[in-house]
């Protein structure tokens, strides 16, 4: 899928992005030509990560060396807070977002019998455990004597981050980084740990935060999980990220 959507407005066409391409095409853009790139290796994104992910994405790494992409460190110093930041604007949103599931236009439609306040309350059962926590932290964050203390800070966390991002892709192509720094969860292990859960995502959230293109593709296995290598483009850098990608999977 790709290009705006008319009926999405967090999408956006490129024709009135400066330098871009509105027909250009990302098939084509796979064709795992890598020679000259330059991948930027974020240190905080790291340090702290499992030994086992680290070794096994270095090795993806290289081997995009081997075909001709450059390296070099670069360093994110505002990702450290990225997590903090993202949960409470996610959750903040999620709250706002979320409140027109009220089962009268929109989701679900309690089946009780009882008064109005009744079937209003249980229109929500429907709502698992996670959705439920965000909803109740994103309320607490906007409401009043919270939402500067928490949702403003976060904000400014996320120009933060931007900046730093934007700064970094002034010498580099893309960034290459471990997409999750420890290995995988059996199913279900880390439901009843969130906080666990959240900090698995230390790598990613930034990205989301920083509103560019980036992908996951599997750099190889470490005790016999899978492993994957995050590759995270300029804004509208689509195609340089799905070379680089294509480039890792056709190793």
């Amino acid at each position: 899928i790709a290009g705006p959507d008319p009926n999405d407005g967090t999408t956006r066409g490129l024709a009135d992005v400066e330098g871009a391409d509105p027909d250009a095409s990302y098939a084509a853009a796979a064709d795992g030509d890598v020679d000259g790139l330059t991948v930027g290796i974020p240190t905080e994104l790291f340090d702290g990560a499992d030994e086992r992910v680290v070794e096994t994405v270095e090795a993806a790494i290289a081997d995009l060396e081997a075909q001709g992409a450059e390296t070099t460190e670069i360093s994110l110093p505002s990702v450290e807070h990225a997590v903090q930041a993202y949960y409470v604007i996610a959750m903040a949103e999620a709250s706002s977002n979320l409140a027109r599931f009220d089962g009268v236009r929109y989701g679900h439609r309690s089946e009780s019998d009882g008064n109005w306040n009744e079937s209003f309350a249980e229109t929500r059962e429907a709502f698992g455990p996670e959705v439920k926590r965000r909803i109740l932290l994103g309320t607490y964050a906007l409401s009043a004597g919270y939402h500067d203390k928490y949702y403003e800070k976060a904000q400014d966390a996320r120009a933060w981050v931007r900046q730093d991002f934007d700064e970094a892709f002034e010498d580099v192509d893309v960034i290459a980084s471990p997409t999750m720094p420890v290995l995988p969860f059996e199913l279900g292990e880390s439901l009843d740990d969130p906080l666990r859960m959240y900090l698995a995502d230390a790598n990613t959230t930034p990205v989301n935060l920083a509103n560019l293109p980036a992908v996951s593709v599997p750099a190889g296995e470490a005790d016999g999980l899978p492993v994957g290598l995050q590759l995270v483009g300029p804004k509208f850098g689509e195609r340089t990220v799905i070379r680089a990608a294509s480039a890792v999977e056709g190793r």
